[in-house]
């Protein structure tokens, strides 16, 4: 008998399947995981609830998988396959949903594009991100169609009406979708295979693509279901975050749809339509980044004014930035809701940690790391190595965990800066305490040196947010010849009246009783906003930029 050594395996392609003859140890695996399984199951599970919200349109979890399979199949005859990366440029409506996991179901890839990009802009992550299509809804078809003839790739539209479909040169989804073969059930995907491909915001050179893995994303899911938010069956909650950024991605969609609640759509957060649409549908949570937690005080007054009720939350979630203790004070009284902070990031699938079920939330403090999760506070002079400092003491945030991203698509350079032995550098400056408790004092970039001395703008913030009159504020610093950096804030007000009256320098004398000398701004800026990013947080870039100048 004579015996043949069998061939090596041929490496598999990006989102395959791994090859059963691989070593059963040192293998990938054979269990598979999607992401695509939270709106599958729930269909199932929750076949008559609706899971979508968006104006007059009512989806249910049946009919929403059933949609998202009926995408599949007009993708997978368009030739798309397991790790093929699928651009997407779609507001926050049910398309978004059916979009994401049509692609995902497929085993492809989703990348998701900032709805504000320009031309360029979008044009840079199709290229990036190796995209073969681009589904761009009608609203930003501007920049869509420009980008995707630049870098060659072919486009189907979502909500183009019928009297525009002739002045559109690309093919409706909608219509390819009712004319293809649905797919029948998701592709198995194994674990670590990428699923989405999320673009960071560019504040420090061009957008970077973090890669996410079905992994990362359901055990976030998961763990937050079960140590974190108090979210229930039947619950409906508010979505006012972009579906694009990871926030409203997975805290509110994803979390929502696996555990078979209704998410509320609006297209574009508008704190009067919010506040409509809450009332009228009956949410009873609400996930928000701290500036829509302003926005919604400020029309909280005009709402009831109207003869309308307040929605009737159970609670509330803050993420993505600092939310000011005044201002969580202040939201906890008049929605008669308590606030519950937690902290994240793109490339941490998002979230770290959360101020767990069950505990009292502490105002100023993102809580314990989740489950699976831990962070370090580190000596941030040294980037190179994680030298941890003593407790209680401010350094940078480290984290590691079932939580990290894949890393930055095609940039093993930006990767191997950000994660250090095993550990994510978040940039941002955190304390820890006896008890494990985080508290995130600043971005690490954001924080200013006047004199020699460093001033955390968050601390300048939580007091000048106090002074009566203050609806929003924003501490930056601006180059000074003599100081190195000056303190400013940029301050709205409550009304365009108080805005008139307002008494800056009083706000500053005050806020003198509470900081030390090199703390407290020597410019203050009124203005009717603050310049913000698609996901709501405030842009100091462009103030910085702004008072510069």
């Amino acid at each position: 008998m004579t015996t043949t050594d069998a061939p090596a395996p041929s490496p598999a392609p990006a989102g395959a399947w791994p090859d059963p003859r691989a070593d059963a140890l040192t293998g990938p695996g054979l269990g598979s995981l999607s992401v695509a399984s939270l709106l599958a199951s729930s269909a199932e599970r929750h076949a008559d609830r609706v899971a979508v919200v968006c104006g007059e349109q009512r989806t249910t979890y049946a009919e929403l998988w059933d949609q998202a399979r009926a995408v599949a199949g007009a993708l997978r005859a368009r030739g798309v396959g397991p790790g093929d990366r699928v651009a997407v440029l779609v507001p926050n409506t049910t398309d978004f949903p059916r979009v994401y996991f049509g692609v995902l179901a497929l085993g492809a890839v989703v990348v998701p594009v900032h709805l504000l990009f320009t031309a360029e802009e979008v044009e840079h992550v199709l290229r990036d991100s190796g995209a073969v299509l681009v589904v761009a809804a009608a609203p930003v078809l501007a920049a869509a169609l420009p980008a995707a003839a630049a870098a060659g790739l072919p486009v189907v539209t979502v909500l183009v009406p019928d009297e525009k479909v002739d002045a559109v040169p690309a093919p409706r989804l909608e219509d390819e979708a009712r004319a293809a073969e649905p797919l029948e059930r998701l592709v198995p995907t194994p674990p670590l295979a990428p699923a989405t491909v999320l673009y960071t915001s560019g504040t420090t050179g061009r957008p970077k693509g973090a890669v996410g893995s079905h992994l990362a994303i359901v055990e976030n899911v998961n763990v937050v279901l079960i140590d974190c938010f108090d979210m229930r069956t039947g619950d409906v909650v508010f979505g006012g975050l972009p579906l694009f950024h990871t926030f409203g991605q997975v805290c509110v969609m994803n979390t929502a749809f696996r555990i078979g609640a209704t998410v509320l759509l609006l297209p574009r957060f508008e704190p009067a339509a919010a506040l409509a649409v809450m009332e009228a549908e009956g949410a009873n949570v609400f996930i928000g980044v701290p500036t829509m937690y302003g926005a919604l005080l400020q029309a909280a007054g005009p709402h009831r004014e109207a003869g309308h009720q307040l929605p009737p939350l159970r609670f509330a979630i803050s993420g993505g930035a600092s939310l000011a203790e005044a201002v969580l004070e202040r939201f906890e009284q008049v929605f008669s809701a308590p606030v519950h902070e937690g902290y994240g990031l793109t490339e941490t699938s998002p979230v770290v940690s959360f101020n767990r079920v069950g505990e009292r939330a502490v105002p100023g403090s993102v809580g314990h790391a989740v489950w699976g999760v831990e962070v370090e506070v580190v000596d941030a002079a040294h980037p190179e190595r994680i030298s941890p400092v003593p407790t209680g003491e401010r350094g940078e945030l480290v984290v590691r965990g079932h939580d990290l991203f894949k890393g930055y698509l095609g940039n093993p350079d930006a990767t191997a800066e950000a994660v250090v032995d095993g550990w994510l550098r978040t940039g941002d400056i955190a304390t820890k305490d006896d008890d494990g408790r985080i508290r995130i004092v600043d971005r690490a970039k954001d924080m200013i040196i006047r004199n020699g001395y460093n001033v955390y703008c968050r601390e300048v913030e939580e007091v000048l947010v106090r002074y009566p009159g203050v609806a929003s504020v924003a501490v930056f610093g601006v180059a000074d010849e003599e100081h190195g950096q000056e303190v400013h804030a940029a301050v709205v007000v409550e009304d365009s009246e108080a805005g008139r009256a307002f008494d800056a320098e009083a706000m500053v004398a005050e806020a003198r009783t509470h900081l030390a000398a090199y703390k407290w701004p020597r410019a203050v800026h009124v203005r009717p906003a603050l310049p913000q990013g698609p996901s709501g947080k405030v842009l100091k870039r462009e103030l910085v930029a702004e008072y510069e100048g």
